[in-house]
């Protein structure tokens, strides 16, 4: 029986009929909405990197972080008498919630501002046991005493660590990109990422989309995790622009040098004349003749004219009365007390107190080199003890403590 009203599957099929695609063209543009919009999404939210940066930039980027933390490496080294591996960075652009997920604890943050040769700052973060191991090495620890809560003297440490190996980096970007690079002090502060819903409340340029350059550190077995540093969008491509310039233009040929003048020829000296007979002098002439002018000539002369100058040496005379010289005698008797009263007169007497860390010898070729962050090795391992010397005489060992914000020196040896 029809009673005029649609069925369930009729009313579905209209239903459906009016969702479908009218023609061949949007039912394929339809299909290939969703895998585009998955493309179009970067991990992390944001823009994907390709937008951001051309696969150029984010090799250049690459560069310059590799040969600048490769230089920090050897600095990080030298602080913690540790091997010291940082691997090749890997460069994405990201977002704040990306950093949540990669460092989940609380960590420190270490801002970097570029204060000449580049208008910038990046941040340095690394995890919060990394730092205490690190400290614990340059506090002459041997890297386990992690315990604890990370205190002001923690961050000062790594402030002290990261200004030495940034300032190597500094070096190295200015050999890389022609042109003197210098950085202000770190500042190390100790962040816990959930308390910040925005990274914008850290620093402005962590609002948005940035560069995350990712390296993996690895200290002996102390050691192995991963180091991020952030950089500005316009601060990345700043320092692309710079090293593709200072790359792409390469050096400029060395001027060539400019003829030197040809050196004078010597003139063949002229004919020697005739030998002359010498003119018969005076006895008494004779001592008032330079040597200098009495050349090849006087060589040729009689014996005989010679003498008078060697008659002119003064000849002992037999008669002087000459005597061994007359001392003396030195008496037992002595008053110690005496002794400490003239030992009294010097007391006050300033001597130089020297501390020698160590010593090396280098070329002049090497000391011409030297540029804020060179490492110098000295001839001492770490942890032997330190020499002592009063006005330049060795007379003791000892040990460099920190006596509250200056260095002092505690005596453990005296030499005899």
């Amino acid at each position: 029986m029809d009673t005029g009203m649609l069925s369930q599957d009729e009313i579905n099929a209209l239903l459906s009929g009016m969702d479908a695609p009218s023609d061949a063209g949007d039912a394929e543009a339809a299909a290939e909405a969703p895998e585009a919009a998955e493309a179009a999404a970067p991990a992390g939210g944001g823009s994907t990197a390709n937008e951001l940066l051309s696969e150029i930039e984010q090799d250049a980027i690459g560069e310059v972080a590799n040969i600048s933390m490769g230089s920090s490496a050897t600095t990080l080294y030298s602080l913690v008498n540790r091997k010291v591996n940082i691997t090749t960075p890997t460069v994405s652009v990201a977002t704040w919630d990306s950093v949540l997920q990669d460092y989940e604890k609380p960590c420190v943050f270490i801002q970097i501002k570029y204060t000449v040769g580049l208008d910038g700052s990046n941040i340095l973060v690394l995890k919060e046991h990394d730092v205490k191991v690190i400290t614990d090495l340059m506090m002459g620890g041997d890297g386990s005493n992690t315990d604890g809560e990370l205190s002001e003297l923690h961050l000062s440490a790594i402030s002290e660590a990261m200004n030495q190996m940034m300032g190597s980096s500094a070096t190295s970007l200015s050999t890389m990109l022609g042109k003197m690079i210098d950085i202000s002090p770190p500042e190390a502060s100790l962040v816990d990422l959930t308390a910040f819903k925005s990274g914008g409340d850290i620093a402005a340029f962590l609002a948005g989309d940035f560069v995350k350059i990712a390296f993996r550190m690895q200290i002996d077995e102390l050691v192995d995790s991963t180091i991020m540093q952030l950089y500005p969008i316009d601060f990345a491509k700043e320092v692309c622009d710079t090293f593709l310039s200072a790359q792409g233009g390469g050096a400029e040929p060395e001027p060539e040098p400019a003829p030197q003048a040809a050196a004078p020829q010597p003139t063949a000296p002229p004919p020697a004349a005739a030998p002359t007979p010498a003119p018969q002098m005076a006895p008494q002439m004779a001592p008032q003749m330079d040597m200098n002018q009495m050349g090849m000539g006087m060589m040729g002369m009689p014996q005989m004219q010679m003498m008078p100058q060697m008659q002119m040496m003064p000849q002992m005379q037999p008669n002087m009365n000459i005597q061994p010289a007359q001392f003396q005698t030195f008496s037992n008797d002595f008053n110690p007390a005496q002794i400490q009263e003239n030992i009294g007169l010097i007391r006050d007497v300033p001597l130089e107190v020297t501390v020698e860390l160590g010593r090396t010898s280098k070329s002049i070729s090497d000391i011409l080199d030297f540029s804020p962050g060179t490492i110098i090795e000295l001839d001492k391992i770490a942890g032997e003890p330190i020499d002592v010397l009063v006005n330049g005489k060795f007379v003791a060992k000892g040990e460099v403590v920190v006596i509250e914000e200056s260095f002092g020196v505690r005596v453990t040896e005296i030499i005899k």
